[in-house]
């Protein structure tokens, strides 16, 4: 119903791509900007620990955050066959949750190395669930639409349940990202960081812009009307069928 409704308003998805594009490379280069501008820089060894940690923010937006979004936007608005679009896809997907994965570990490398101890803080909590539930969905995604054994009637009947499934985790995702500029910003002041300060401000704006990139994304996803047949099966969006 919310997307066929926004169509009738105007609303095309091709347009909301478009901004999620911007919005998207936007958080990309503030987040540079940060680590490497603000931060000092990026490296996995060093003896300033705050560089091992700079590459958990970089790659998890980069990678995780903006790839997976792209991996999302292909598969509903790129133009082309089912089955590129499904390639182009699964490949993204793969390669945001390898770049998670290093990305958390800098994270967990930062700790250790520094002497803070590991997910005591809901950001942790949420980010190594995300995680979790985005293998699981790409595991699942893979069994059902990949293997070749698997029956026409499974893949037919996952697909509602595999974009429900990967909005919500998409939306996890989102949140675990704001919540992690949010704490590292809060360490950061109580540390002397000024408040009101160009780098506050840039965190703050990154948070802001993640955000937007993810609403933008999620509204192309329900505006879109590329049809996405599963071996004859014609899928509706649930966001359509309820």
């Amino acid at each position: 119903m919310g997307g066929a409704r926004m169509r009738e308003l105007g609303v095309q998805s091709w347009r909301l791509a478009v901004v999620a594009q911007v919005l998207g490379v936007a958080a990309c280069v503030m987040v540079l900007v940060w680590c490497i501008h603000f931060r000092g820089g990026l490296a996995f060894v060093a003896t300033n620990k705050s560089l091992i940690f700079n590459i958990h923010p970089v790659l998890m937006v980069i990678g995780f955050i903006f790839l997976g979004s792209e991996a999302i936007l292909a598969y509903r608005v790129l133009p082309g066959t089912k089955q590129q679009r499904k390639v182009v896809h699964s490949t993204l997907h793969l390669i945001a949750f390898v770049l998670g994965i290093v990305g958390m570990y800098a994270a967990f490398k930062y700790h250790n190395e520094s002497g803070i101890a590991n997910l005591y803080s809901l950001h942790s909590w949420l980010g190594l669930g995300t995680i979790i539930l985005f293998s699981i969905q790409w595991k699942l995604w893979f069994v059902a639409f990949w293997f070749p054994g698997a029956p026409e009637g499974l893949r037919a009947a996952s697909l509602p349940w595999h974009v429900l499934f990967g909005s919500i985790v998409y939306v996890l995702a989102l949140a675990t990202a704001v919540l992690g500029f949010l704490e590292k910003l809060t360490f950061l002041e109580v540390a002397g960081l000024a408040k009101y300060g160009p780098e506050a401000f840039l965190v703050n704006f990154t948070a802001i812009v993640v955000l937007l990139f993810g609403v933008f994304v999620l509204l192309s996803i329900i505006t879109s009307t590329t049809p996405s047949p599963v071996n004859g099966f014609e899928y509706s969006p649930l966001a359509e069928s309820q």
